[in-house]
């Protein structure tokens, strides 16, 4: 197997290391900094204690807060206006996937211009983005440490990728004291994103030893403290091990890419708002089902990071493992099924099975054009995800 990797970030675990922002500043050589974070973090005020610790070494700075989930193409247009307009010379990304979303495209467009969905696709990044900090403030997504920017495009209700090693911040800090007041609903949507990170990973047809030694540790880490984190998020070792298995995950990922699960979510969150983890955990056990034809001898492995009674090899049964997300998926507080979840996110309206159905075919469309597919386990064709959104429904 011929197979290459690099990781030139500059990455800072653990409690308390948020005081290690102004140092990090001063090494990118920054003047003034862009804080991109979403609208509750900074009702907290911990983008203002971000701002006050780059003050310690006199770098100004101004804070756009307005990261919505699901991130929009006028949100990078109008963050990108804010970085030109403020003078600053560097981004900190704050937050969960959505802000740095945004900070990775702010990057790319306030450097060299256009709009970010002409960057759509692999390889059409130039060059160097904007200098970066990043600074996760959920244990799921692991976007500090991952080569995509996913940002979604309400002209065709399409969320869009943009795949360049040229994203990558230069410096990542994972503080776990950070997440420890995430609400239970977001610790475990984001939780299983991660774990999902690294399933897919695993499991995926571009899996090498590198990427599988990440993924393990990583499904290690999230599928023996998910729960306990969920439960209370204030136990700080539990909140290390998640933050810690969310960065493997984001690694492995990176180079393995994911499968049909993510390739599927995206046009759930897109059409219907669902968060993205929400999205992924109610579609990955009618994955797993499908994908179970193809295992290799890797679903025991993953049966045995999240189930409470480990499987012998001998007696294991492929399809044990969707049954294993189903009962985790009920643990941590996730939706039974997509109608679940779409009714769920719509905040009150009521969405029929039918009017779901409707847009199917095009999201089945959507869901073909990614990537992901292609590295999918299990051969998937347009009929194969119709059904599978059919069975996840």
């Amino acid at each position: 197997m011929n197979y290459q990797f690099s990781i030139p970030q500059n990455i800072i675990v653990g409690a308390g290391t948020l005081r290690s922002l102004p140092d990090c500043a001063q090494k990118l050589g920054g003047k003034k900094a862009l804080i991109i974070t979403g609208p509750h973090l900074h009702k907290m005020g911990l983008s203002k204690e971000v701002s006050d610790y780059l003050e310690r070494v006199e770098i100004t700075s101004e804070i756009f807060c307005d990261v919505e989930a699901n991130p929009s193409v006028t949100t990078v247009e109008r963050a990108r206006e804010a970085y030109e307009s403020s003078g600053a010379d560097f981004i900190i990304a704050l937050g969960g996937g959505s802000p740095m979303d945004v900070a990775k495209a702010v990057g790319v467009v306030a450097k060299y211009g256009g709009s970010i969905t002409q960057y759509e696709g692999a390889g059409k990044v130039p060059g160097k983005i904007i200098p970066m900090i990043a600074i996760p403030t959920t244990a799921g997504t692991g976007s500090e440490v991952t080569a995509f920017s996913v940002i979604t495009d309400h002209t065709r209700d399409y969320k869009l990728t943009v795949f360049s090693y040229e994203l990558l911040p230069a410096y990542a800090i994972l503080d776990a004291t950070l997440i420890t007041t995430a609400p239970a609903s977001v610790a475990a949507a984001c939780g299983i994103d991660a774990f999902i990170h690294a399933e897919e990973a695993y499991i995926s047809t571009a899996a090498t030893p590198f990427s599988d030694m990440f993924a393990l540790k990583a499904m290690e880490y999230i599928g023996k403290n998910i729960r306990a984190f969920v439960a209370n998020r204030k136990n700080i070792e539990v909140a290390e091990a998640m933050m810690t298995g969310s960065l493997f995950a984001g690694i492995a990922f990176s180079f393995a890419r994911l499968g049909n699960v993510h390739a599927m979510s995206h046009p759930v969150s897109a059409y219907f708002d669902v968060p993205h983890g929400v999205a992924n955990a109610v579609l990955l056990p009618v994955v797993a089902e499908y994908n179970a034809l193809a295992d290799s001898g890797k679903y025991i492995k993953i049966y045995n990071c999240i189930s409470c009674i480990s499987a012998i090899e001998s007696e294991f049964e492929p399809t044990w493992l969707a049954e294993a997300f189903r009962k985790l998926n009920n643990d941590i507080g996730i939706p039974a099924n997509l109608t679940e979840a779409i009714n769920h996110a719509g905040k009150g309206k009521t969405i029929s099975k039918d009017e779901i159905r409707k847009v199917f075919p095009q999201m089945t469309e959507d869901a073909m054009k990614s990537g992901n597919i292609l590295v999918n386990p299990r051969s998937s064709r347009s009929e194969d995800i119709f059904a599978l959104y059919e069975k996840a429904l």
